[in-house]
């Protein structure tokens, strides 16, 4: 319970937002639980909605293939607009290569965009 707590904390003062404090504190909660890290749609790093902040270099991990061109091992960019997200590689051009990661990557932003939207 302890732990728990403490993830509040720091949620509570990183965030001026209510509706992403409820989300945040939720999601670090199921995070604990059991929950994919990868299945979120805030950011436990960042403390923002995924999409804010999806385009920083920590969101690149070769090892699973979120945000990663495995044709020419390089990152991807992320392109955000109102309602969805693409990623294409500045190297060889691939748009939103389809491997799970990145479709994985895409329909989170999705879900980050309207869950913003709907608060």
């Amino acid at each position: 319970m302890r732990r728990r707590a403490h993830l509040r904390l720091v949620t509570s003062r990183t965030t001026p937002d209510p509706a992403m404090t409820a989300v945040l504190d939720a999601e670090d909660l199921a995070e604990e639980l059991g929950l994919d890290p990868h299945a979120r749609v805030t950011c436990g790093l960042h403390r923002r909605w995924l999409h804010q902040c999806v385009t920083k270099p920590e969101h690149v991990i070769p090892v699973t293939g979120h945000r990663w061109c495995r044709p020419c091992g390089s990152p991807l960019e992320v392109f955000v607009d109102e309602t969805t997200a693409r990623l294409s590689c500045p190297n060889c051009g691939t748009r939103t290569p389809d491997t799970a990661a990145n479709r994985q990557v895409v329909r989170a932003c999705r879900t980050s965009l309207a869950a913003m939207r709907a608060r």
